[in-house]
């Protein structure tokens, strides 16, 4: 219900754009979500965006090199990751919470999601 696709292996300081595609049923309505989780560590908030796409909220650690942002039409958030570092590595996964108390919310707990992408693999070789 939700594919996460995008990723791959990069040198430092490139860009990927992660994309993740979600049934209408899910993306509707839904505010969205990218997530991390390096080996050995915790699932870690990156970005997330509201249900109208007004709002979007960055992780400090990616603040100003990563941008989430949303195509209603096309029911995909994608996730624009430049300047990759190599502690960038990790496996990327995209979310939706259905039951959004406004329009203008997003979301950094991962408890909070309902749905969740299979991960897609990011590695940043220096």
């Amino acid at each position: 219900q939700l594919q996460a696709s995008g990723g791959g292996l990069v040198q430092a300081g490139d860009s990927l754009r992660l994309s993740c595609a979600a049934s209408g049923r899910i993306f509707g309505g839904s505010a969205m979500g990218w997530f991390r989780q390096a080996p050995g560590k915790e699932r870690e908030f990156i970005a997330g965006i509201s249900w109208s796409g007004g709002r979007g909220t960055t992780a400090t650690s990616v603040k100003g090199r990563f941008t989430i942002s949303r195509d209603n039409a096309k029911s995909t958030v994608y996730l624009q990751m430049n300047s990759l570092k190599p502690e960038d590595t990790a496996v990327y996964y995209c979310a939706a919470k259905t039951e959004v108390a406004s329009y203008y919310i997003t979301y950094e707990n991962f408890d909070e999601y309902d749905y969740w992408g299979q991960g897609t693999q990011v590695t940043v070789s220096s």
